[in-house]
């Protein structure tokens, strides 16, 4: 086959590097992600929009970082390789390797919001809508270092943008025999990040739904994802079995359903002060 595609060549350290030791563009996403969403909570608290204080904020990243490292690492293993985790328990550690997932860091995050709300006596329905109006940054930066990485590929494809992975093929594996892919980590970007992300804010700034109905937001946040997810996966080469004759992408969003619009349903029932 000719090279009409692009060939991914990007490498995912920024500067010199030794062995896997350096700066990683997948730890800069997060970096980002946090910087992007300690600003927007600044905003919304110097306006007068949130019951979360700026003097807070810090410490509720701290929080918010260990909840996405933890679930998104735990996540990983339990939801996508459990089997290594029981042959190799000790891949778990051995962060060097990769594995995050994302539906693991929200359940990480969720943890962590509880545990904030309580310690800081702020409504847990408040803080989760503040918490999904700037989560979609860090999928937004996360999904841009996939690429980057060249992991989490999409199926083979011949659309005039589809892209050569050679991580896709077999090491030694010619280029002109690995087939072109969608890159599928940049539509999960534009999808979970860009598209969820201004839908979130418009909601955010130009509704009353925040204080009207708390939690609503989250919901919203929940099902939207859980939508744009499904898209993307129908672009994504599935990177474990199927559940159900789904993606496991797409089965556990299923789940977000069920959440969000628990979390609709009950805020339009609650009666707020």
């Amino acid at each position: 086959m000719p090279l009409a595609f692009w060939v991914h060549h990007l490498n995912p350290f920024l500067g010199p590097h030794i062995g896997n030791i350096g700066i990683r563009y997948y730890g800069l996403s997060y970096i980002l992600g946090f910087l992007t969403a300690t600003w927007l909570l600044r905003s919304y608290s110097l306006r007068g929009l949130s019951a979360l204080k700026a003097d807070r904020i810090g410490d509720l990243m701290v929080t918010l970082v260990f909840g996405v490292l933890l679930g998104g690492r735990l996540g990983y293993f339990l939801f996508y390789r459990f089997d290594l985790l029981k042959d190799d328990p000790l891949a778990l550690v051995r962060v060097w390797e990769g594995g995050m997932a994302s539906h693991g860091g929200m359940i990480g995050v969720a943890i962590a919001i509880v545990w904030f709300s309580k310690s800081e006596k702020i409504p847990l329905t408040h803080l989760g809508d503040l918490i999904v109006s700037v989560a979609p940054a860090g999928l937004f930066f996360g999904r841009i270092a996939n690429f980057i990485n060249g992991e989490l590929w999409g199926r083979i494809s011949v659309v005039p943008w589809a892209v050569v992975f050679p991580q896709s093929a077999a090491p030694g594996t010619p280029l002109s025999m690995i087939p072109p892919r969608h890159p599928s980590q940049l539509y999960e970007a534009g999808l979970e990040g860009l598209v969820l992300f201004i839908y979130i804010q418009v909601r955010f700034w130009m509704s009353d739904v925040r204080l009207t109905k708390p939690g609503h937001l989250v919901g919203e946040f929940f099902i939207g994802y859980a939508f744009v997810r499904a898209i993307g996966e129908t672009f994504r080469e599935p990177d474990a079995g199927l559940i159900l004759g789904l993606s496991r992408g797409t089965f556990y969003s299923l789940f977000l359903i069920i959440a969000g619009l628990g979390f609709v349903i009950s805020s339009r029932l609650k009666k707020v002060k």
